[in-house]
């Protein structure tokens, strides 16, 4: 089978849920080969994009040169205009295709087509589902899949209204939203019920040891939050509820990985409470690097919200990871969020904005280190028999198959 990865940008650090797609798609024997609309300059470089040459199966369709892509962009009409006549005026259809087709990138789109017959195109986000339907209308054979992992079903459609999928709902075979909660959404907002299959994010559980989580004397107890620092990861309700506890807790500490836009934000209101002995940041990491973080803490937090613009999450690979690894988990009640975390089983979860919840939740595991190790398990337990990236892979080549059955297209 061949497949076809269409992605906004590669490599991505923080979208580690593709990866584990991908590569465990080529484990399984297939044919793999990445579209991505843009390069993604990044100062770490996941492991697995060189275990398995990645950057060698990347084919970047859409220069980010405004020049280059003018030139490019002439060249390709001229092409298609003498071996392709009637497809080239598909594509500059402006009452059709719209701004895609005044900005001839319907044409960069459609090359990797001419030179590929995909089984499965496989679509990233919600937003690269749009050019997906778009390509389909003109030549593609194979079967189009999109995944709806978070902002593509929330500031998304604030931005650009309700029927903006339409065209997506009608031209797309397969949509496998990434939760519960996502699924709903997909249905009320006129997608196809038999054309969705909620399929989840998952991880390596292999790469994840269970560790037995207690404190040894005169040590501090350590939160820890792995994430973007942007509005949705809701940082700023957790440095909120540590002002609170050091007044109390002397000895604990809050450790924030990950970098963003809010960087500097976050960095003034810790200064501004004189919480800098208690709350250290750790920057962008690797998955490495998160993995030895996840070890040395206590109990993981992630305040998530939906930001003012919308945005959500889906279901927060972090809470996988973390849970595996035997942390206790303080989250909130927040699209997918409840489906991975079991409250008062796991973890706890609170309101989102509630400060006085996440700090009442926090306090209890500070005094309640014996439930570290039980919820630790029973966190464990979970993400293993629901989120094994091994597992959901082959249930995805399952989803491939049966798609290209019920149509009549499977070889």
């Amino acid at each position: 089978m061949k497949v076809a990865f269409f992605v906004i940008s590669f490599p991505k650090i923080s979208e580690t849920f593709i990866l584990n797609q991908i590569t465990g798609i080529i484990e399984l024997g297939h044919d793999v080969k990445i579209l991505a609309i843009k390069k993604k300059k990044i100062k770490k470089v996941h492991t697995d994009i060189l275990k398995y040459n990645l950057l060698e199966r990347v084919d970047y369709i859409y220069p980010k040169n405004i020049f280059t892509r003018f030139i490019k962009g002439i060249y390709l009409l001229i092409k298609y205009s003498v071996t392709k006549p009637s497809l080239v005026l598909k594509t500059l259809n402006i009452f059709k295709c719209g701004k895609y087709a005044l900005s001839l990138k319907l044409l960069f789109f459609i090359k990797p087509f001419l030179e590929n017959n995909f089984d499965i195109l496989h679509c990233q986000f919600g937003t690269v589902g749009i050019y997906g339907a778009y390509i389909k209308d003109f030549l593609v054979k194979g079967r189009l899949v999109t995944s709806f992992r978070g902002y593509d079903l929330s500031s998304v459609l604030l931005a650009n209204g309700v029927t903006y999928y339409y065209h997506l709902f009608d031209r797309g075979d397969l949509f496998l939203p990434v939760n519960e909660y996502f699924k709903n959404r997909l249905i009320k907002l006129g997608c196809s019920r038999d054309k969705i299959l909620v399929h989840h994010s998952g991880i390596d559980i292999n790469r994840f040891m269970f560790y037995k989580r207690q404190i040894v004397d005169h040590n501090r107890t350590k939160f820890l939050t792995v994430g973007r620092l942007v509005e949705k990861k809701g940082h700023l309700f957790v440095i909120e509820a540590i002002k609170r506890l050091v007044n109390k807790y002397s000895k604990i500490e809050y450790i924030i990985a990950g970098d963003g836009p809010l960087k500097t934000e976050l960095l003034k209101l810790v200064n501004k409470y004189n919480l800098s002995s208690y709350v250290k940041f750790k920057g962008q990491i690797t998955s490495s690097e998160a993995i030895d973080l996840y070890k040395e803490a206590h109990i993981f937090i992630l305040h998530s919200i939906t930001a003012r613009n919308g945005d959500m999450e889906g279901t927060p690979v972090v809470l996988m990871e973390a849970q595996a690894s035997g942390l206790p988990v303080i989250s909130t009640y927040h699209s997918g969020v409840p489906e991975v975390v079991i409250d008062k089983h796991s973890g706890f979860l609170v309101p989102e904005k509630d400060v006085e919840a996440m700090t009442e939740r926090m306090e209890y595991l500070i005094n309640n280190p014996d439930l570290w190790c039980k919820m630790g398990l029973a966190g464990r337990k979970h993400i293993v028999e629901n989120y094994n990236i091994s597992k959901l892979n082959k249930e995805l080549e399952k989803k491939y198959f049966n798609l290209l059955n019920k149509i009549g297209y499977m070889k």
